[in-house]
């Protein structure tokens, strides 16, 4: 275990982790109590209450600014371990999909604009070109993972590059104004990934965690299944230090997990708010969380996939979903259609009289 009282020191990933620090107590129980004088009975609005109070602590002020504009980053990648068979699509839609975003032509987009959201989408690792095009960030640490059921998928340079592609465009948005952050992803391939880091992290059998992404048959889920086995053999179980938890993510990650990753940790050092999609986003969130537990303070859970991984990571970061629709798109579907519910709870703890500046009698 490292004794090193800074990791990553000198580096963009060191000084976000150094910037972050955990909600503040003092808002978050001050949001609390309005919400207990609030017109309504006590914990009536269930969730939403611990919804409100969580935005409080990460603005550290009650009541909290509403959680918008929001933006969706999409972040892109390709993944080696296609070659296995693990995914009946062809590479190359990765990177025609990411033409589709930059295009407006995706579900991410027709919910984004019907919720008032951007999108950004960011090519970290689509291994063809895509070409410049409005609203995509060309930030490509390399042309697509190398094969994780042969070896390492990248090296370290090469995922701390991509974590810190995922920072400075959390940093960027947050900066912009944004007052929530939505995760959004794009890979072929990119759920065989993800379960392998639920599995690595979580101590999860690659049986449960490995499901049918895209919408596999069983001999591919079968295939599926044995190339996570063999890669989380590589990786010592439930690494424990940030130091550990890199080398974890270059072992079994894609780069558009990696930047995920970064994503939540630049959100959580920028104090805003950041909604996680799918099984995607969840096994970046543990790797986040590896990284800096307290990151996760500032990070809610859009919806419960479809997809068994995410269960399995939002289980072992203690978060709870707030929908449930039996979704498994990604690209930040999910996590955009719970954007209402993250607003509606920030503008009920700033709008709704309490029981005395109503005049209303109390119980």
């Amino acid at each position: 275990m490292s004794t090193d009282p800074t990791p990553f020191a000198g580096t963009l990933l060191g000084a976000t982790i150094a910037a972050i620090t955990p909600r503040d107590s003092t808002a978050e129980r001050a949001a609390r109590e309005r919400l207990d004088r609030m017109t309504k009975p006590p914990g009536s609005l269930g969730v939403l209450e611990d919804v409100a109070a969580q935005l409080a602590g990460i603005a550290g002020v009650c009541p909290p600014p509403l959680p918008e504009p929001a933006a969706v980053a999409v972040f892109a990648g390709d993944h080696g371990v296609h070659a296995q068979g693990v995914t009946p699509w062809p590479q190359e839609v990765t990177a025609q999909m990411v033409a589709n975003f930059a295009a407006g032509g995706a579900v991410v987009n027709a919910f984004a604009a019907q919720l008032g959201a951007a999108v950004v989408v960011v090519d970290v690792g689509v291994a063809t070109p895509v070409g410049p095009a409005a609203g995509l960030l060309e930030r490509n640490v390399r042309r697509g993972t190398a094969d994780l059921s042969l070896g390492p998928a990248m090296t370290l340079a090469e995922a701390r590059q991509a974590v810190e592609v995922g920072i400075g465009v959390a940093t960027t948005l947050a900066a912009a104004g944004s007052g929530c952050l939505v995760t959004g992803d794009m890979g072929i391939g990119n759920t065989t990934a993800a379960a392998a880091l639920v599995c690595a992290f979580t101590g999860a059998a690659p049986a449960a965690a490995t499901g049918r992404g895209t919408g596999i048959d069983d001999p591919t889920l079968e295939r599926k299944i044995a190339v996570v086995t063999r890669a989380v053999a590589r990786v010592p179980a439930r690494p424990a230090t940030p130091e550990a938890a890199l080398a974890a993510l270059a072992e079994l990650g894609g780069l558009e997990h990696a930047a995920l990753a970064g994503f939540v940790l630049g959100a959580a050092a920028a104090r805003v708010p950041v909604l996680l999609d799918g099984v995607i986003a969840g096994s970046a969130a543990l790797v986040a969380a590896a990284l800096c537990p307290a990151a996760l303070e500032h990070a809610l859970a859009g919806h419960t996939s479809a997809e068994p991984g995410a269960g399995l990571a939002l289980r072992a970061l203690g978060l709870r979903p707030l929908l449930g629709l039996d979704l498994r798109l990604g690209e930040g579907t999910g996590a955009l259609l719970s954007l209402p519910l993250v607003a509606s709870a920030a503008r009920a703890l700033r709008d709704v009289a309490t029981f005395d500046s109503a005049g209303v009698t109390e119980k």
